[in-house]
């Protein structure tokens, strides 16, 4: 198996906008860290968003761990929420809960455990069945994060100088 060589990234001499509305729909959304102390950043995207990123001592923070497990958890709730709203309606109550089990040693996750939360007291077990085949069925199919991590993306870093 010959694996291509990633393409390189381009660069320019400018910052990208945080102006939503200068992005069109179209564009790919750009996203970005910034530092802003020690060990802590902010993270933006092109449409405007902003996440602040640091370790646990630094407060009201994600870790990149927890990004990612909430990632997961958000990719799996927006792929499982059409067939829930179909079948429970649009104001279903949906939480998806998330953990993951690290080795210290490896600095990676082993395993990541996701629980989808939602009343079924309105079906009968033949329709608690079917709800749970199709919102796994979509969730395979449509949530990029899972499939990714379950299928370990190559990840390429480029180390580019300004002059």
């Amino acid at each position: 198996m010959s694996s291509s060589p990633a393409p390189e990234p381009q660069v320019t001499g400018s910052t990208a906008t945080t102006d939503a509305a200068a992005v069109p729909a179209s564009s790919p959304t750009e996203l970005w860290v910034e530092r802003t102390g020690t060990r802590t950043y902010t993270g933006h995207s092109s449409r405007g968003a902003e996440v602040k990123i640091g370790p646990v001592e630094a407060g009201a923070v994600f870790t990149p761990g927890e990004l990612l497990k909430i990632a997961l958890a958000g990719c799996t709730g927006m792929s499982a929420d059409a067939p829930l709203a179909r079948r429970l309606g649009d104001d279903v109550p949906v939480t998806v809960r998330v953990s993951g089990t690290s080795d210290p040693d490896e600095e990676r996750y082993l395993d990541i455990h996701e629980q989808l939360v939602v009343d079924l007291s309105g079906l009968d077990e033949e329709g608690r069945r079917r709800l749970r085949t199709v919102v796994e069925r979509a969730v395979g199919a449509r949530c990029t994060v899972a499939r990714t991590l379950e299928n370990s993306a190559r990840v390429h870093m480029t180390i580019v100088g300004k002059d």
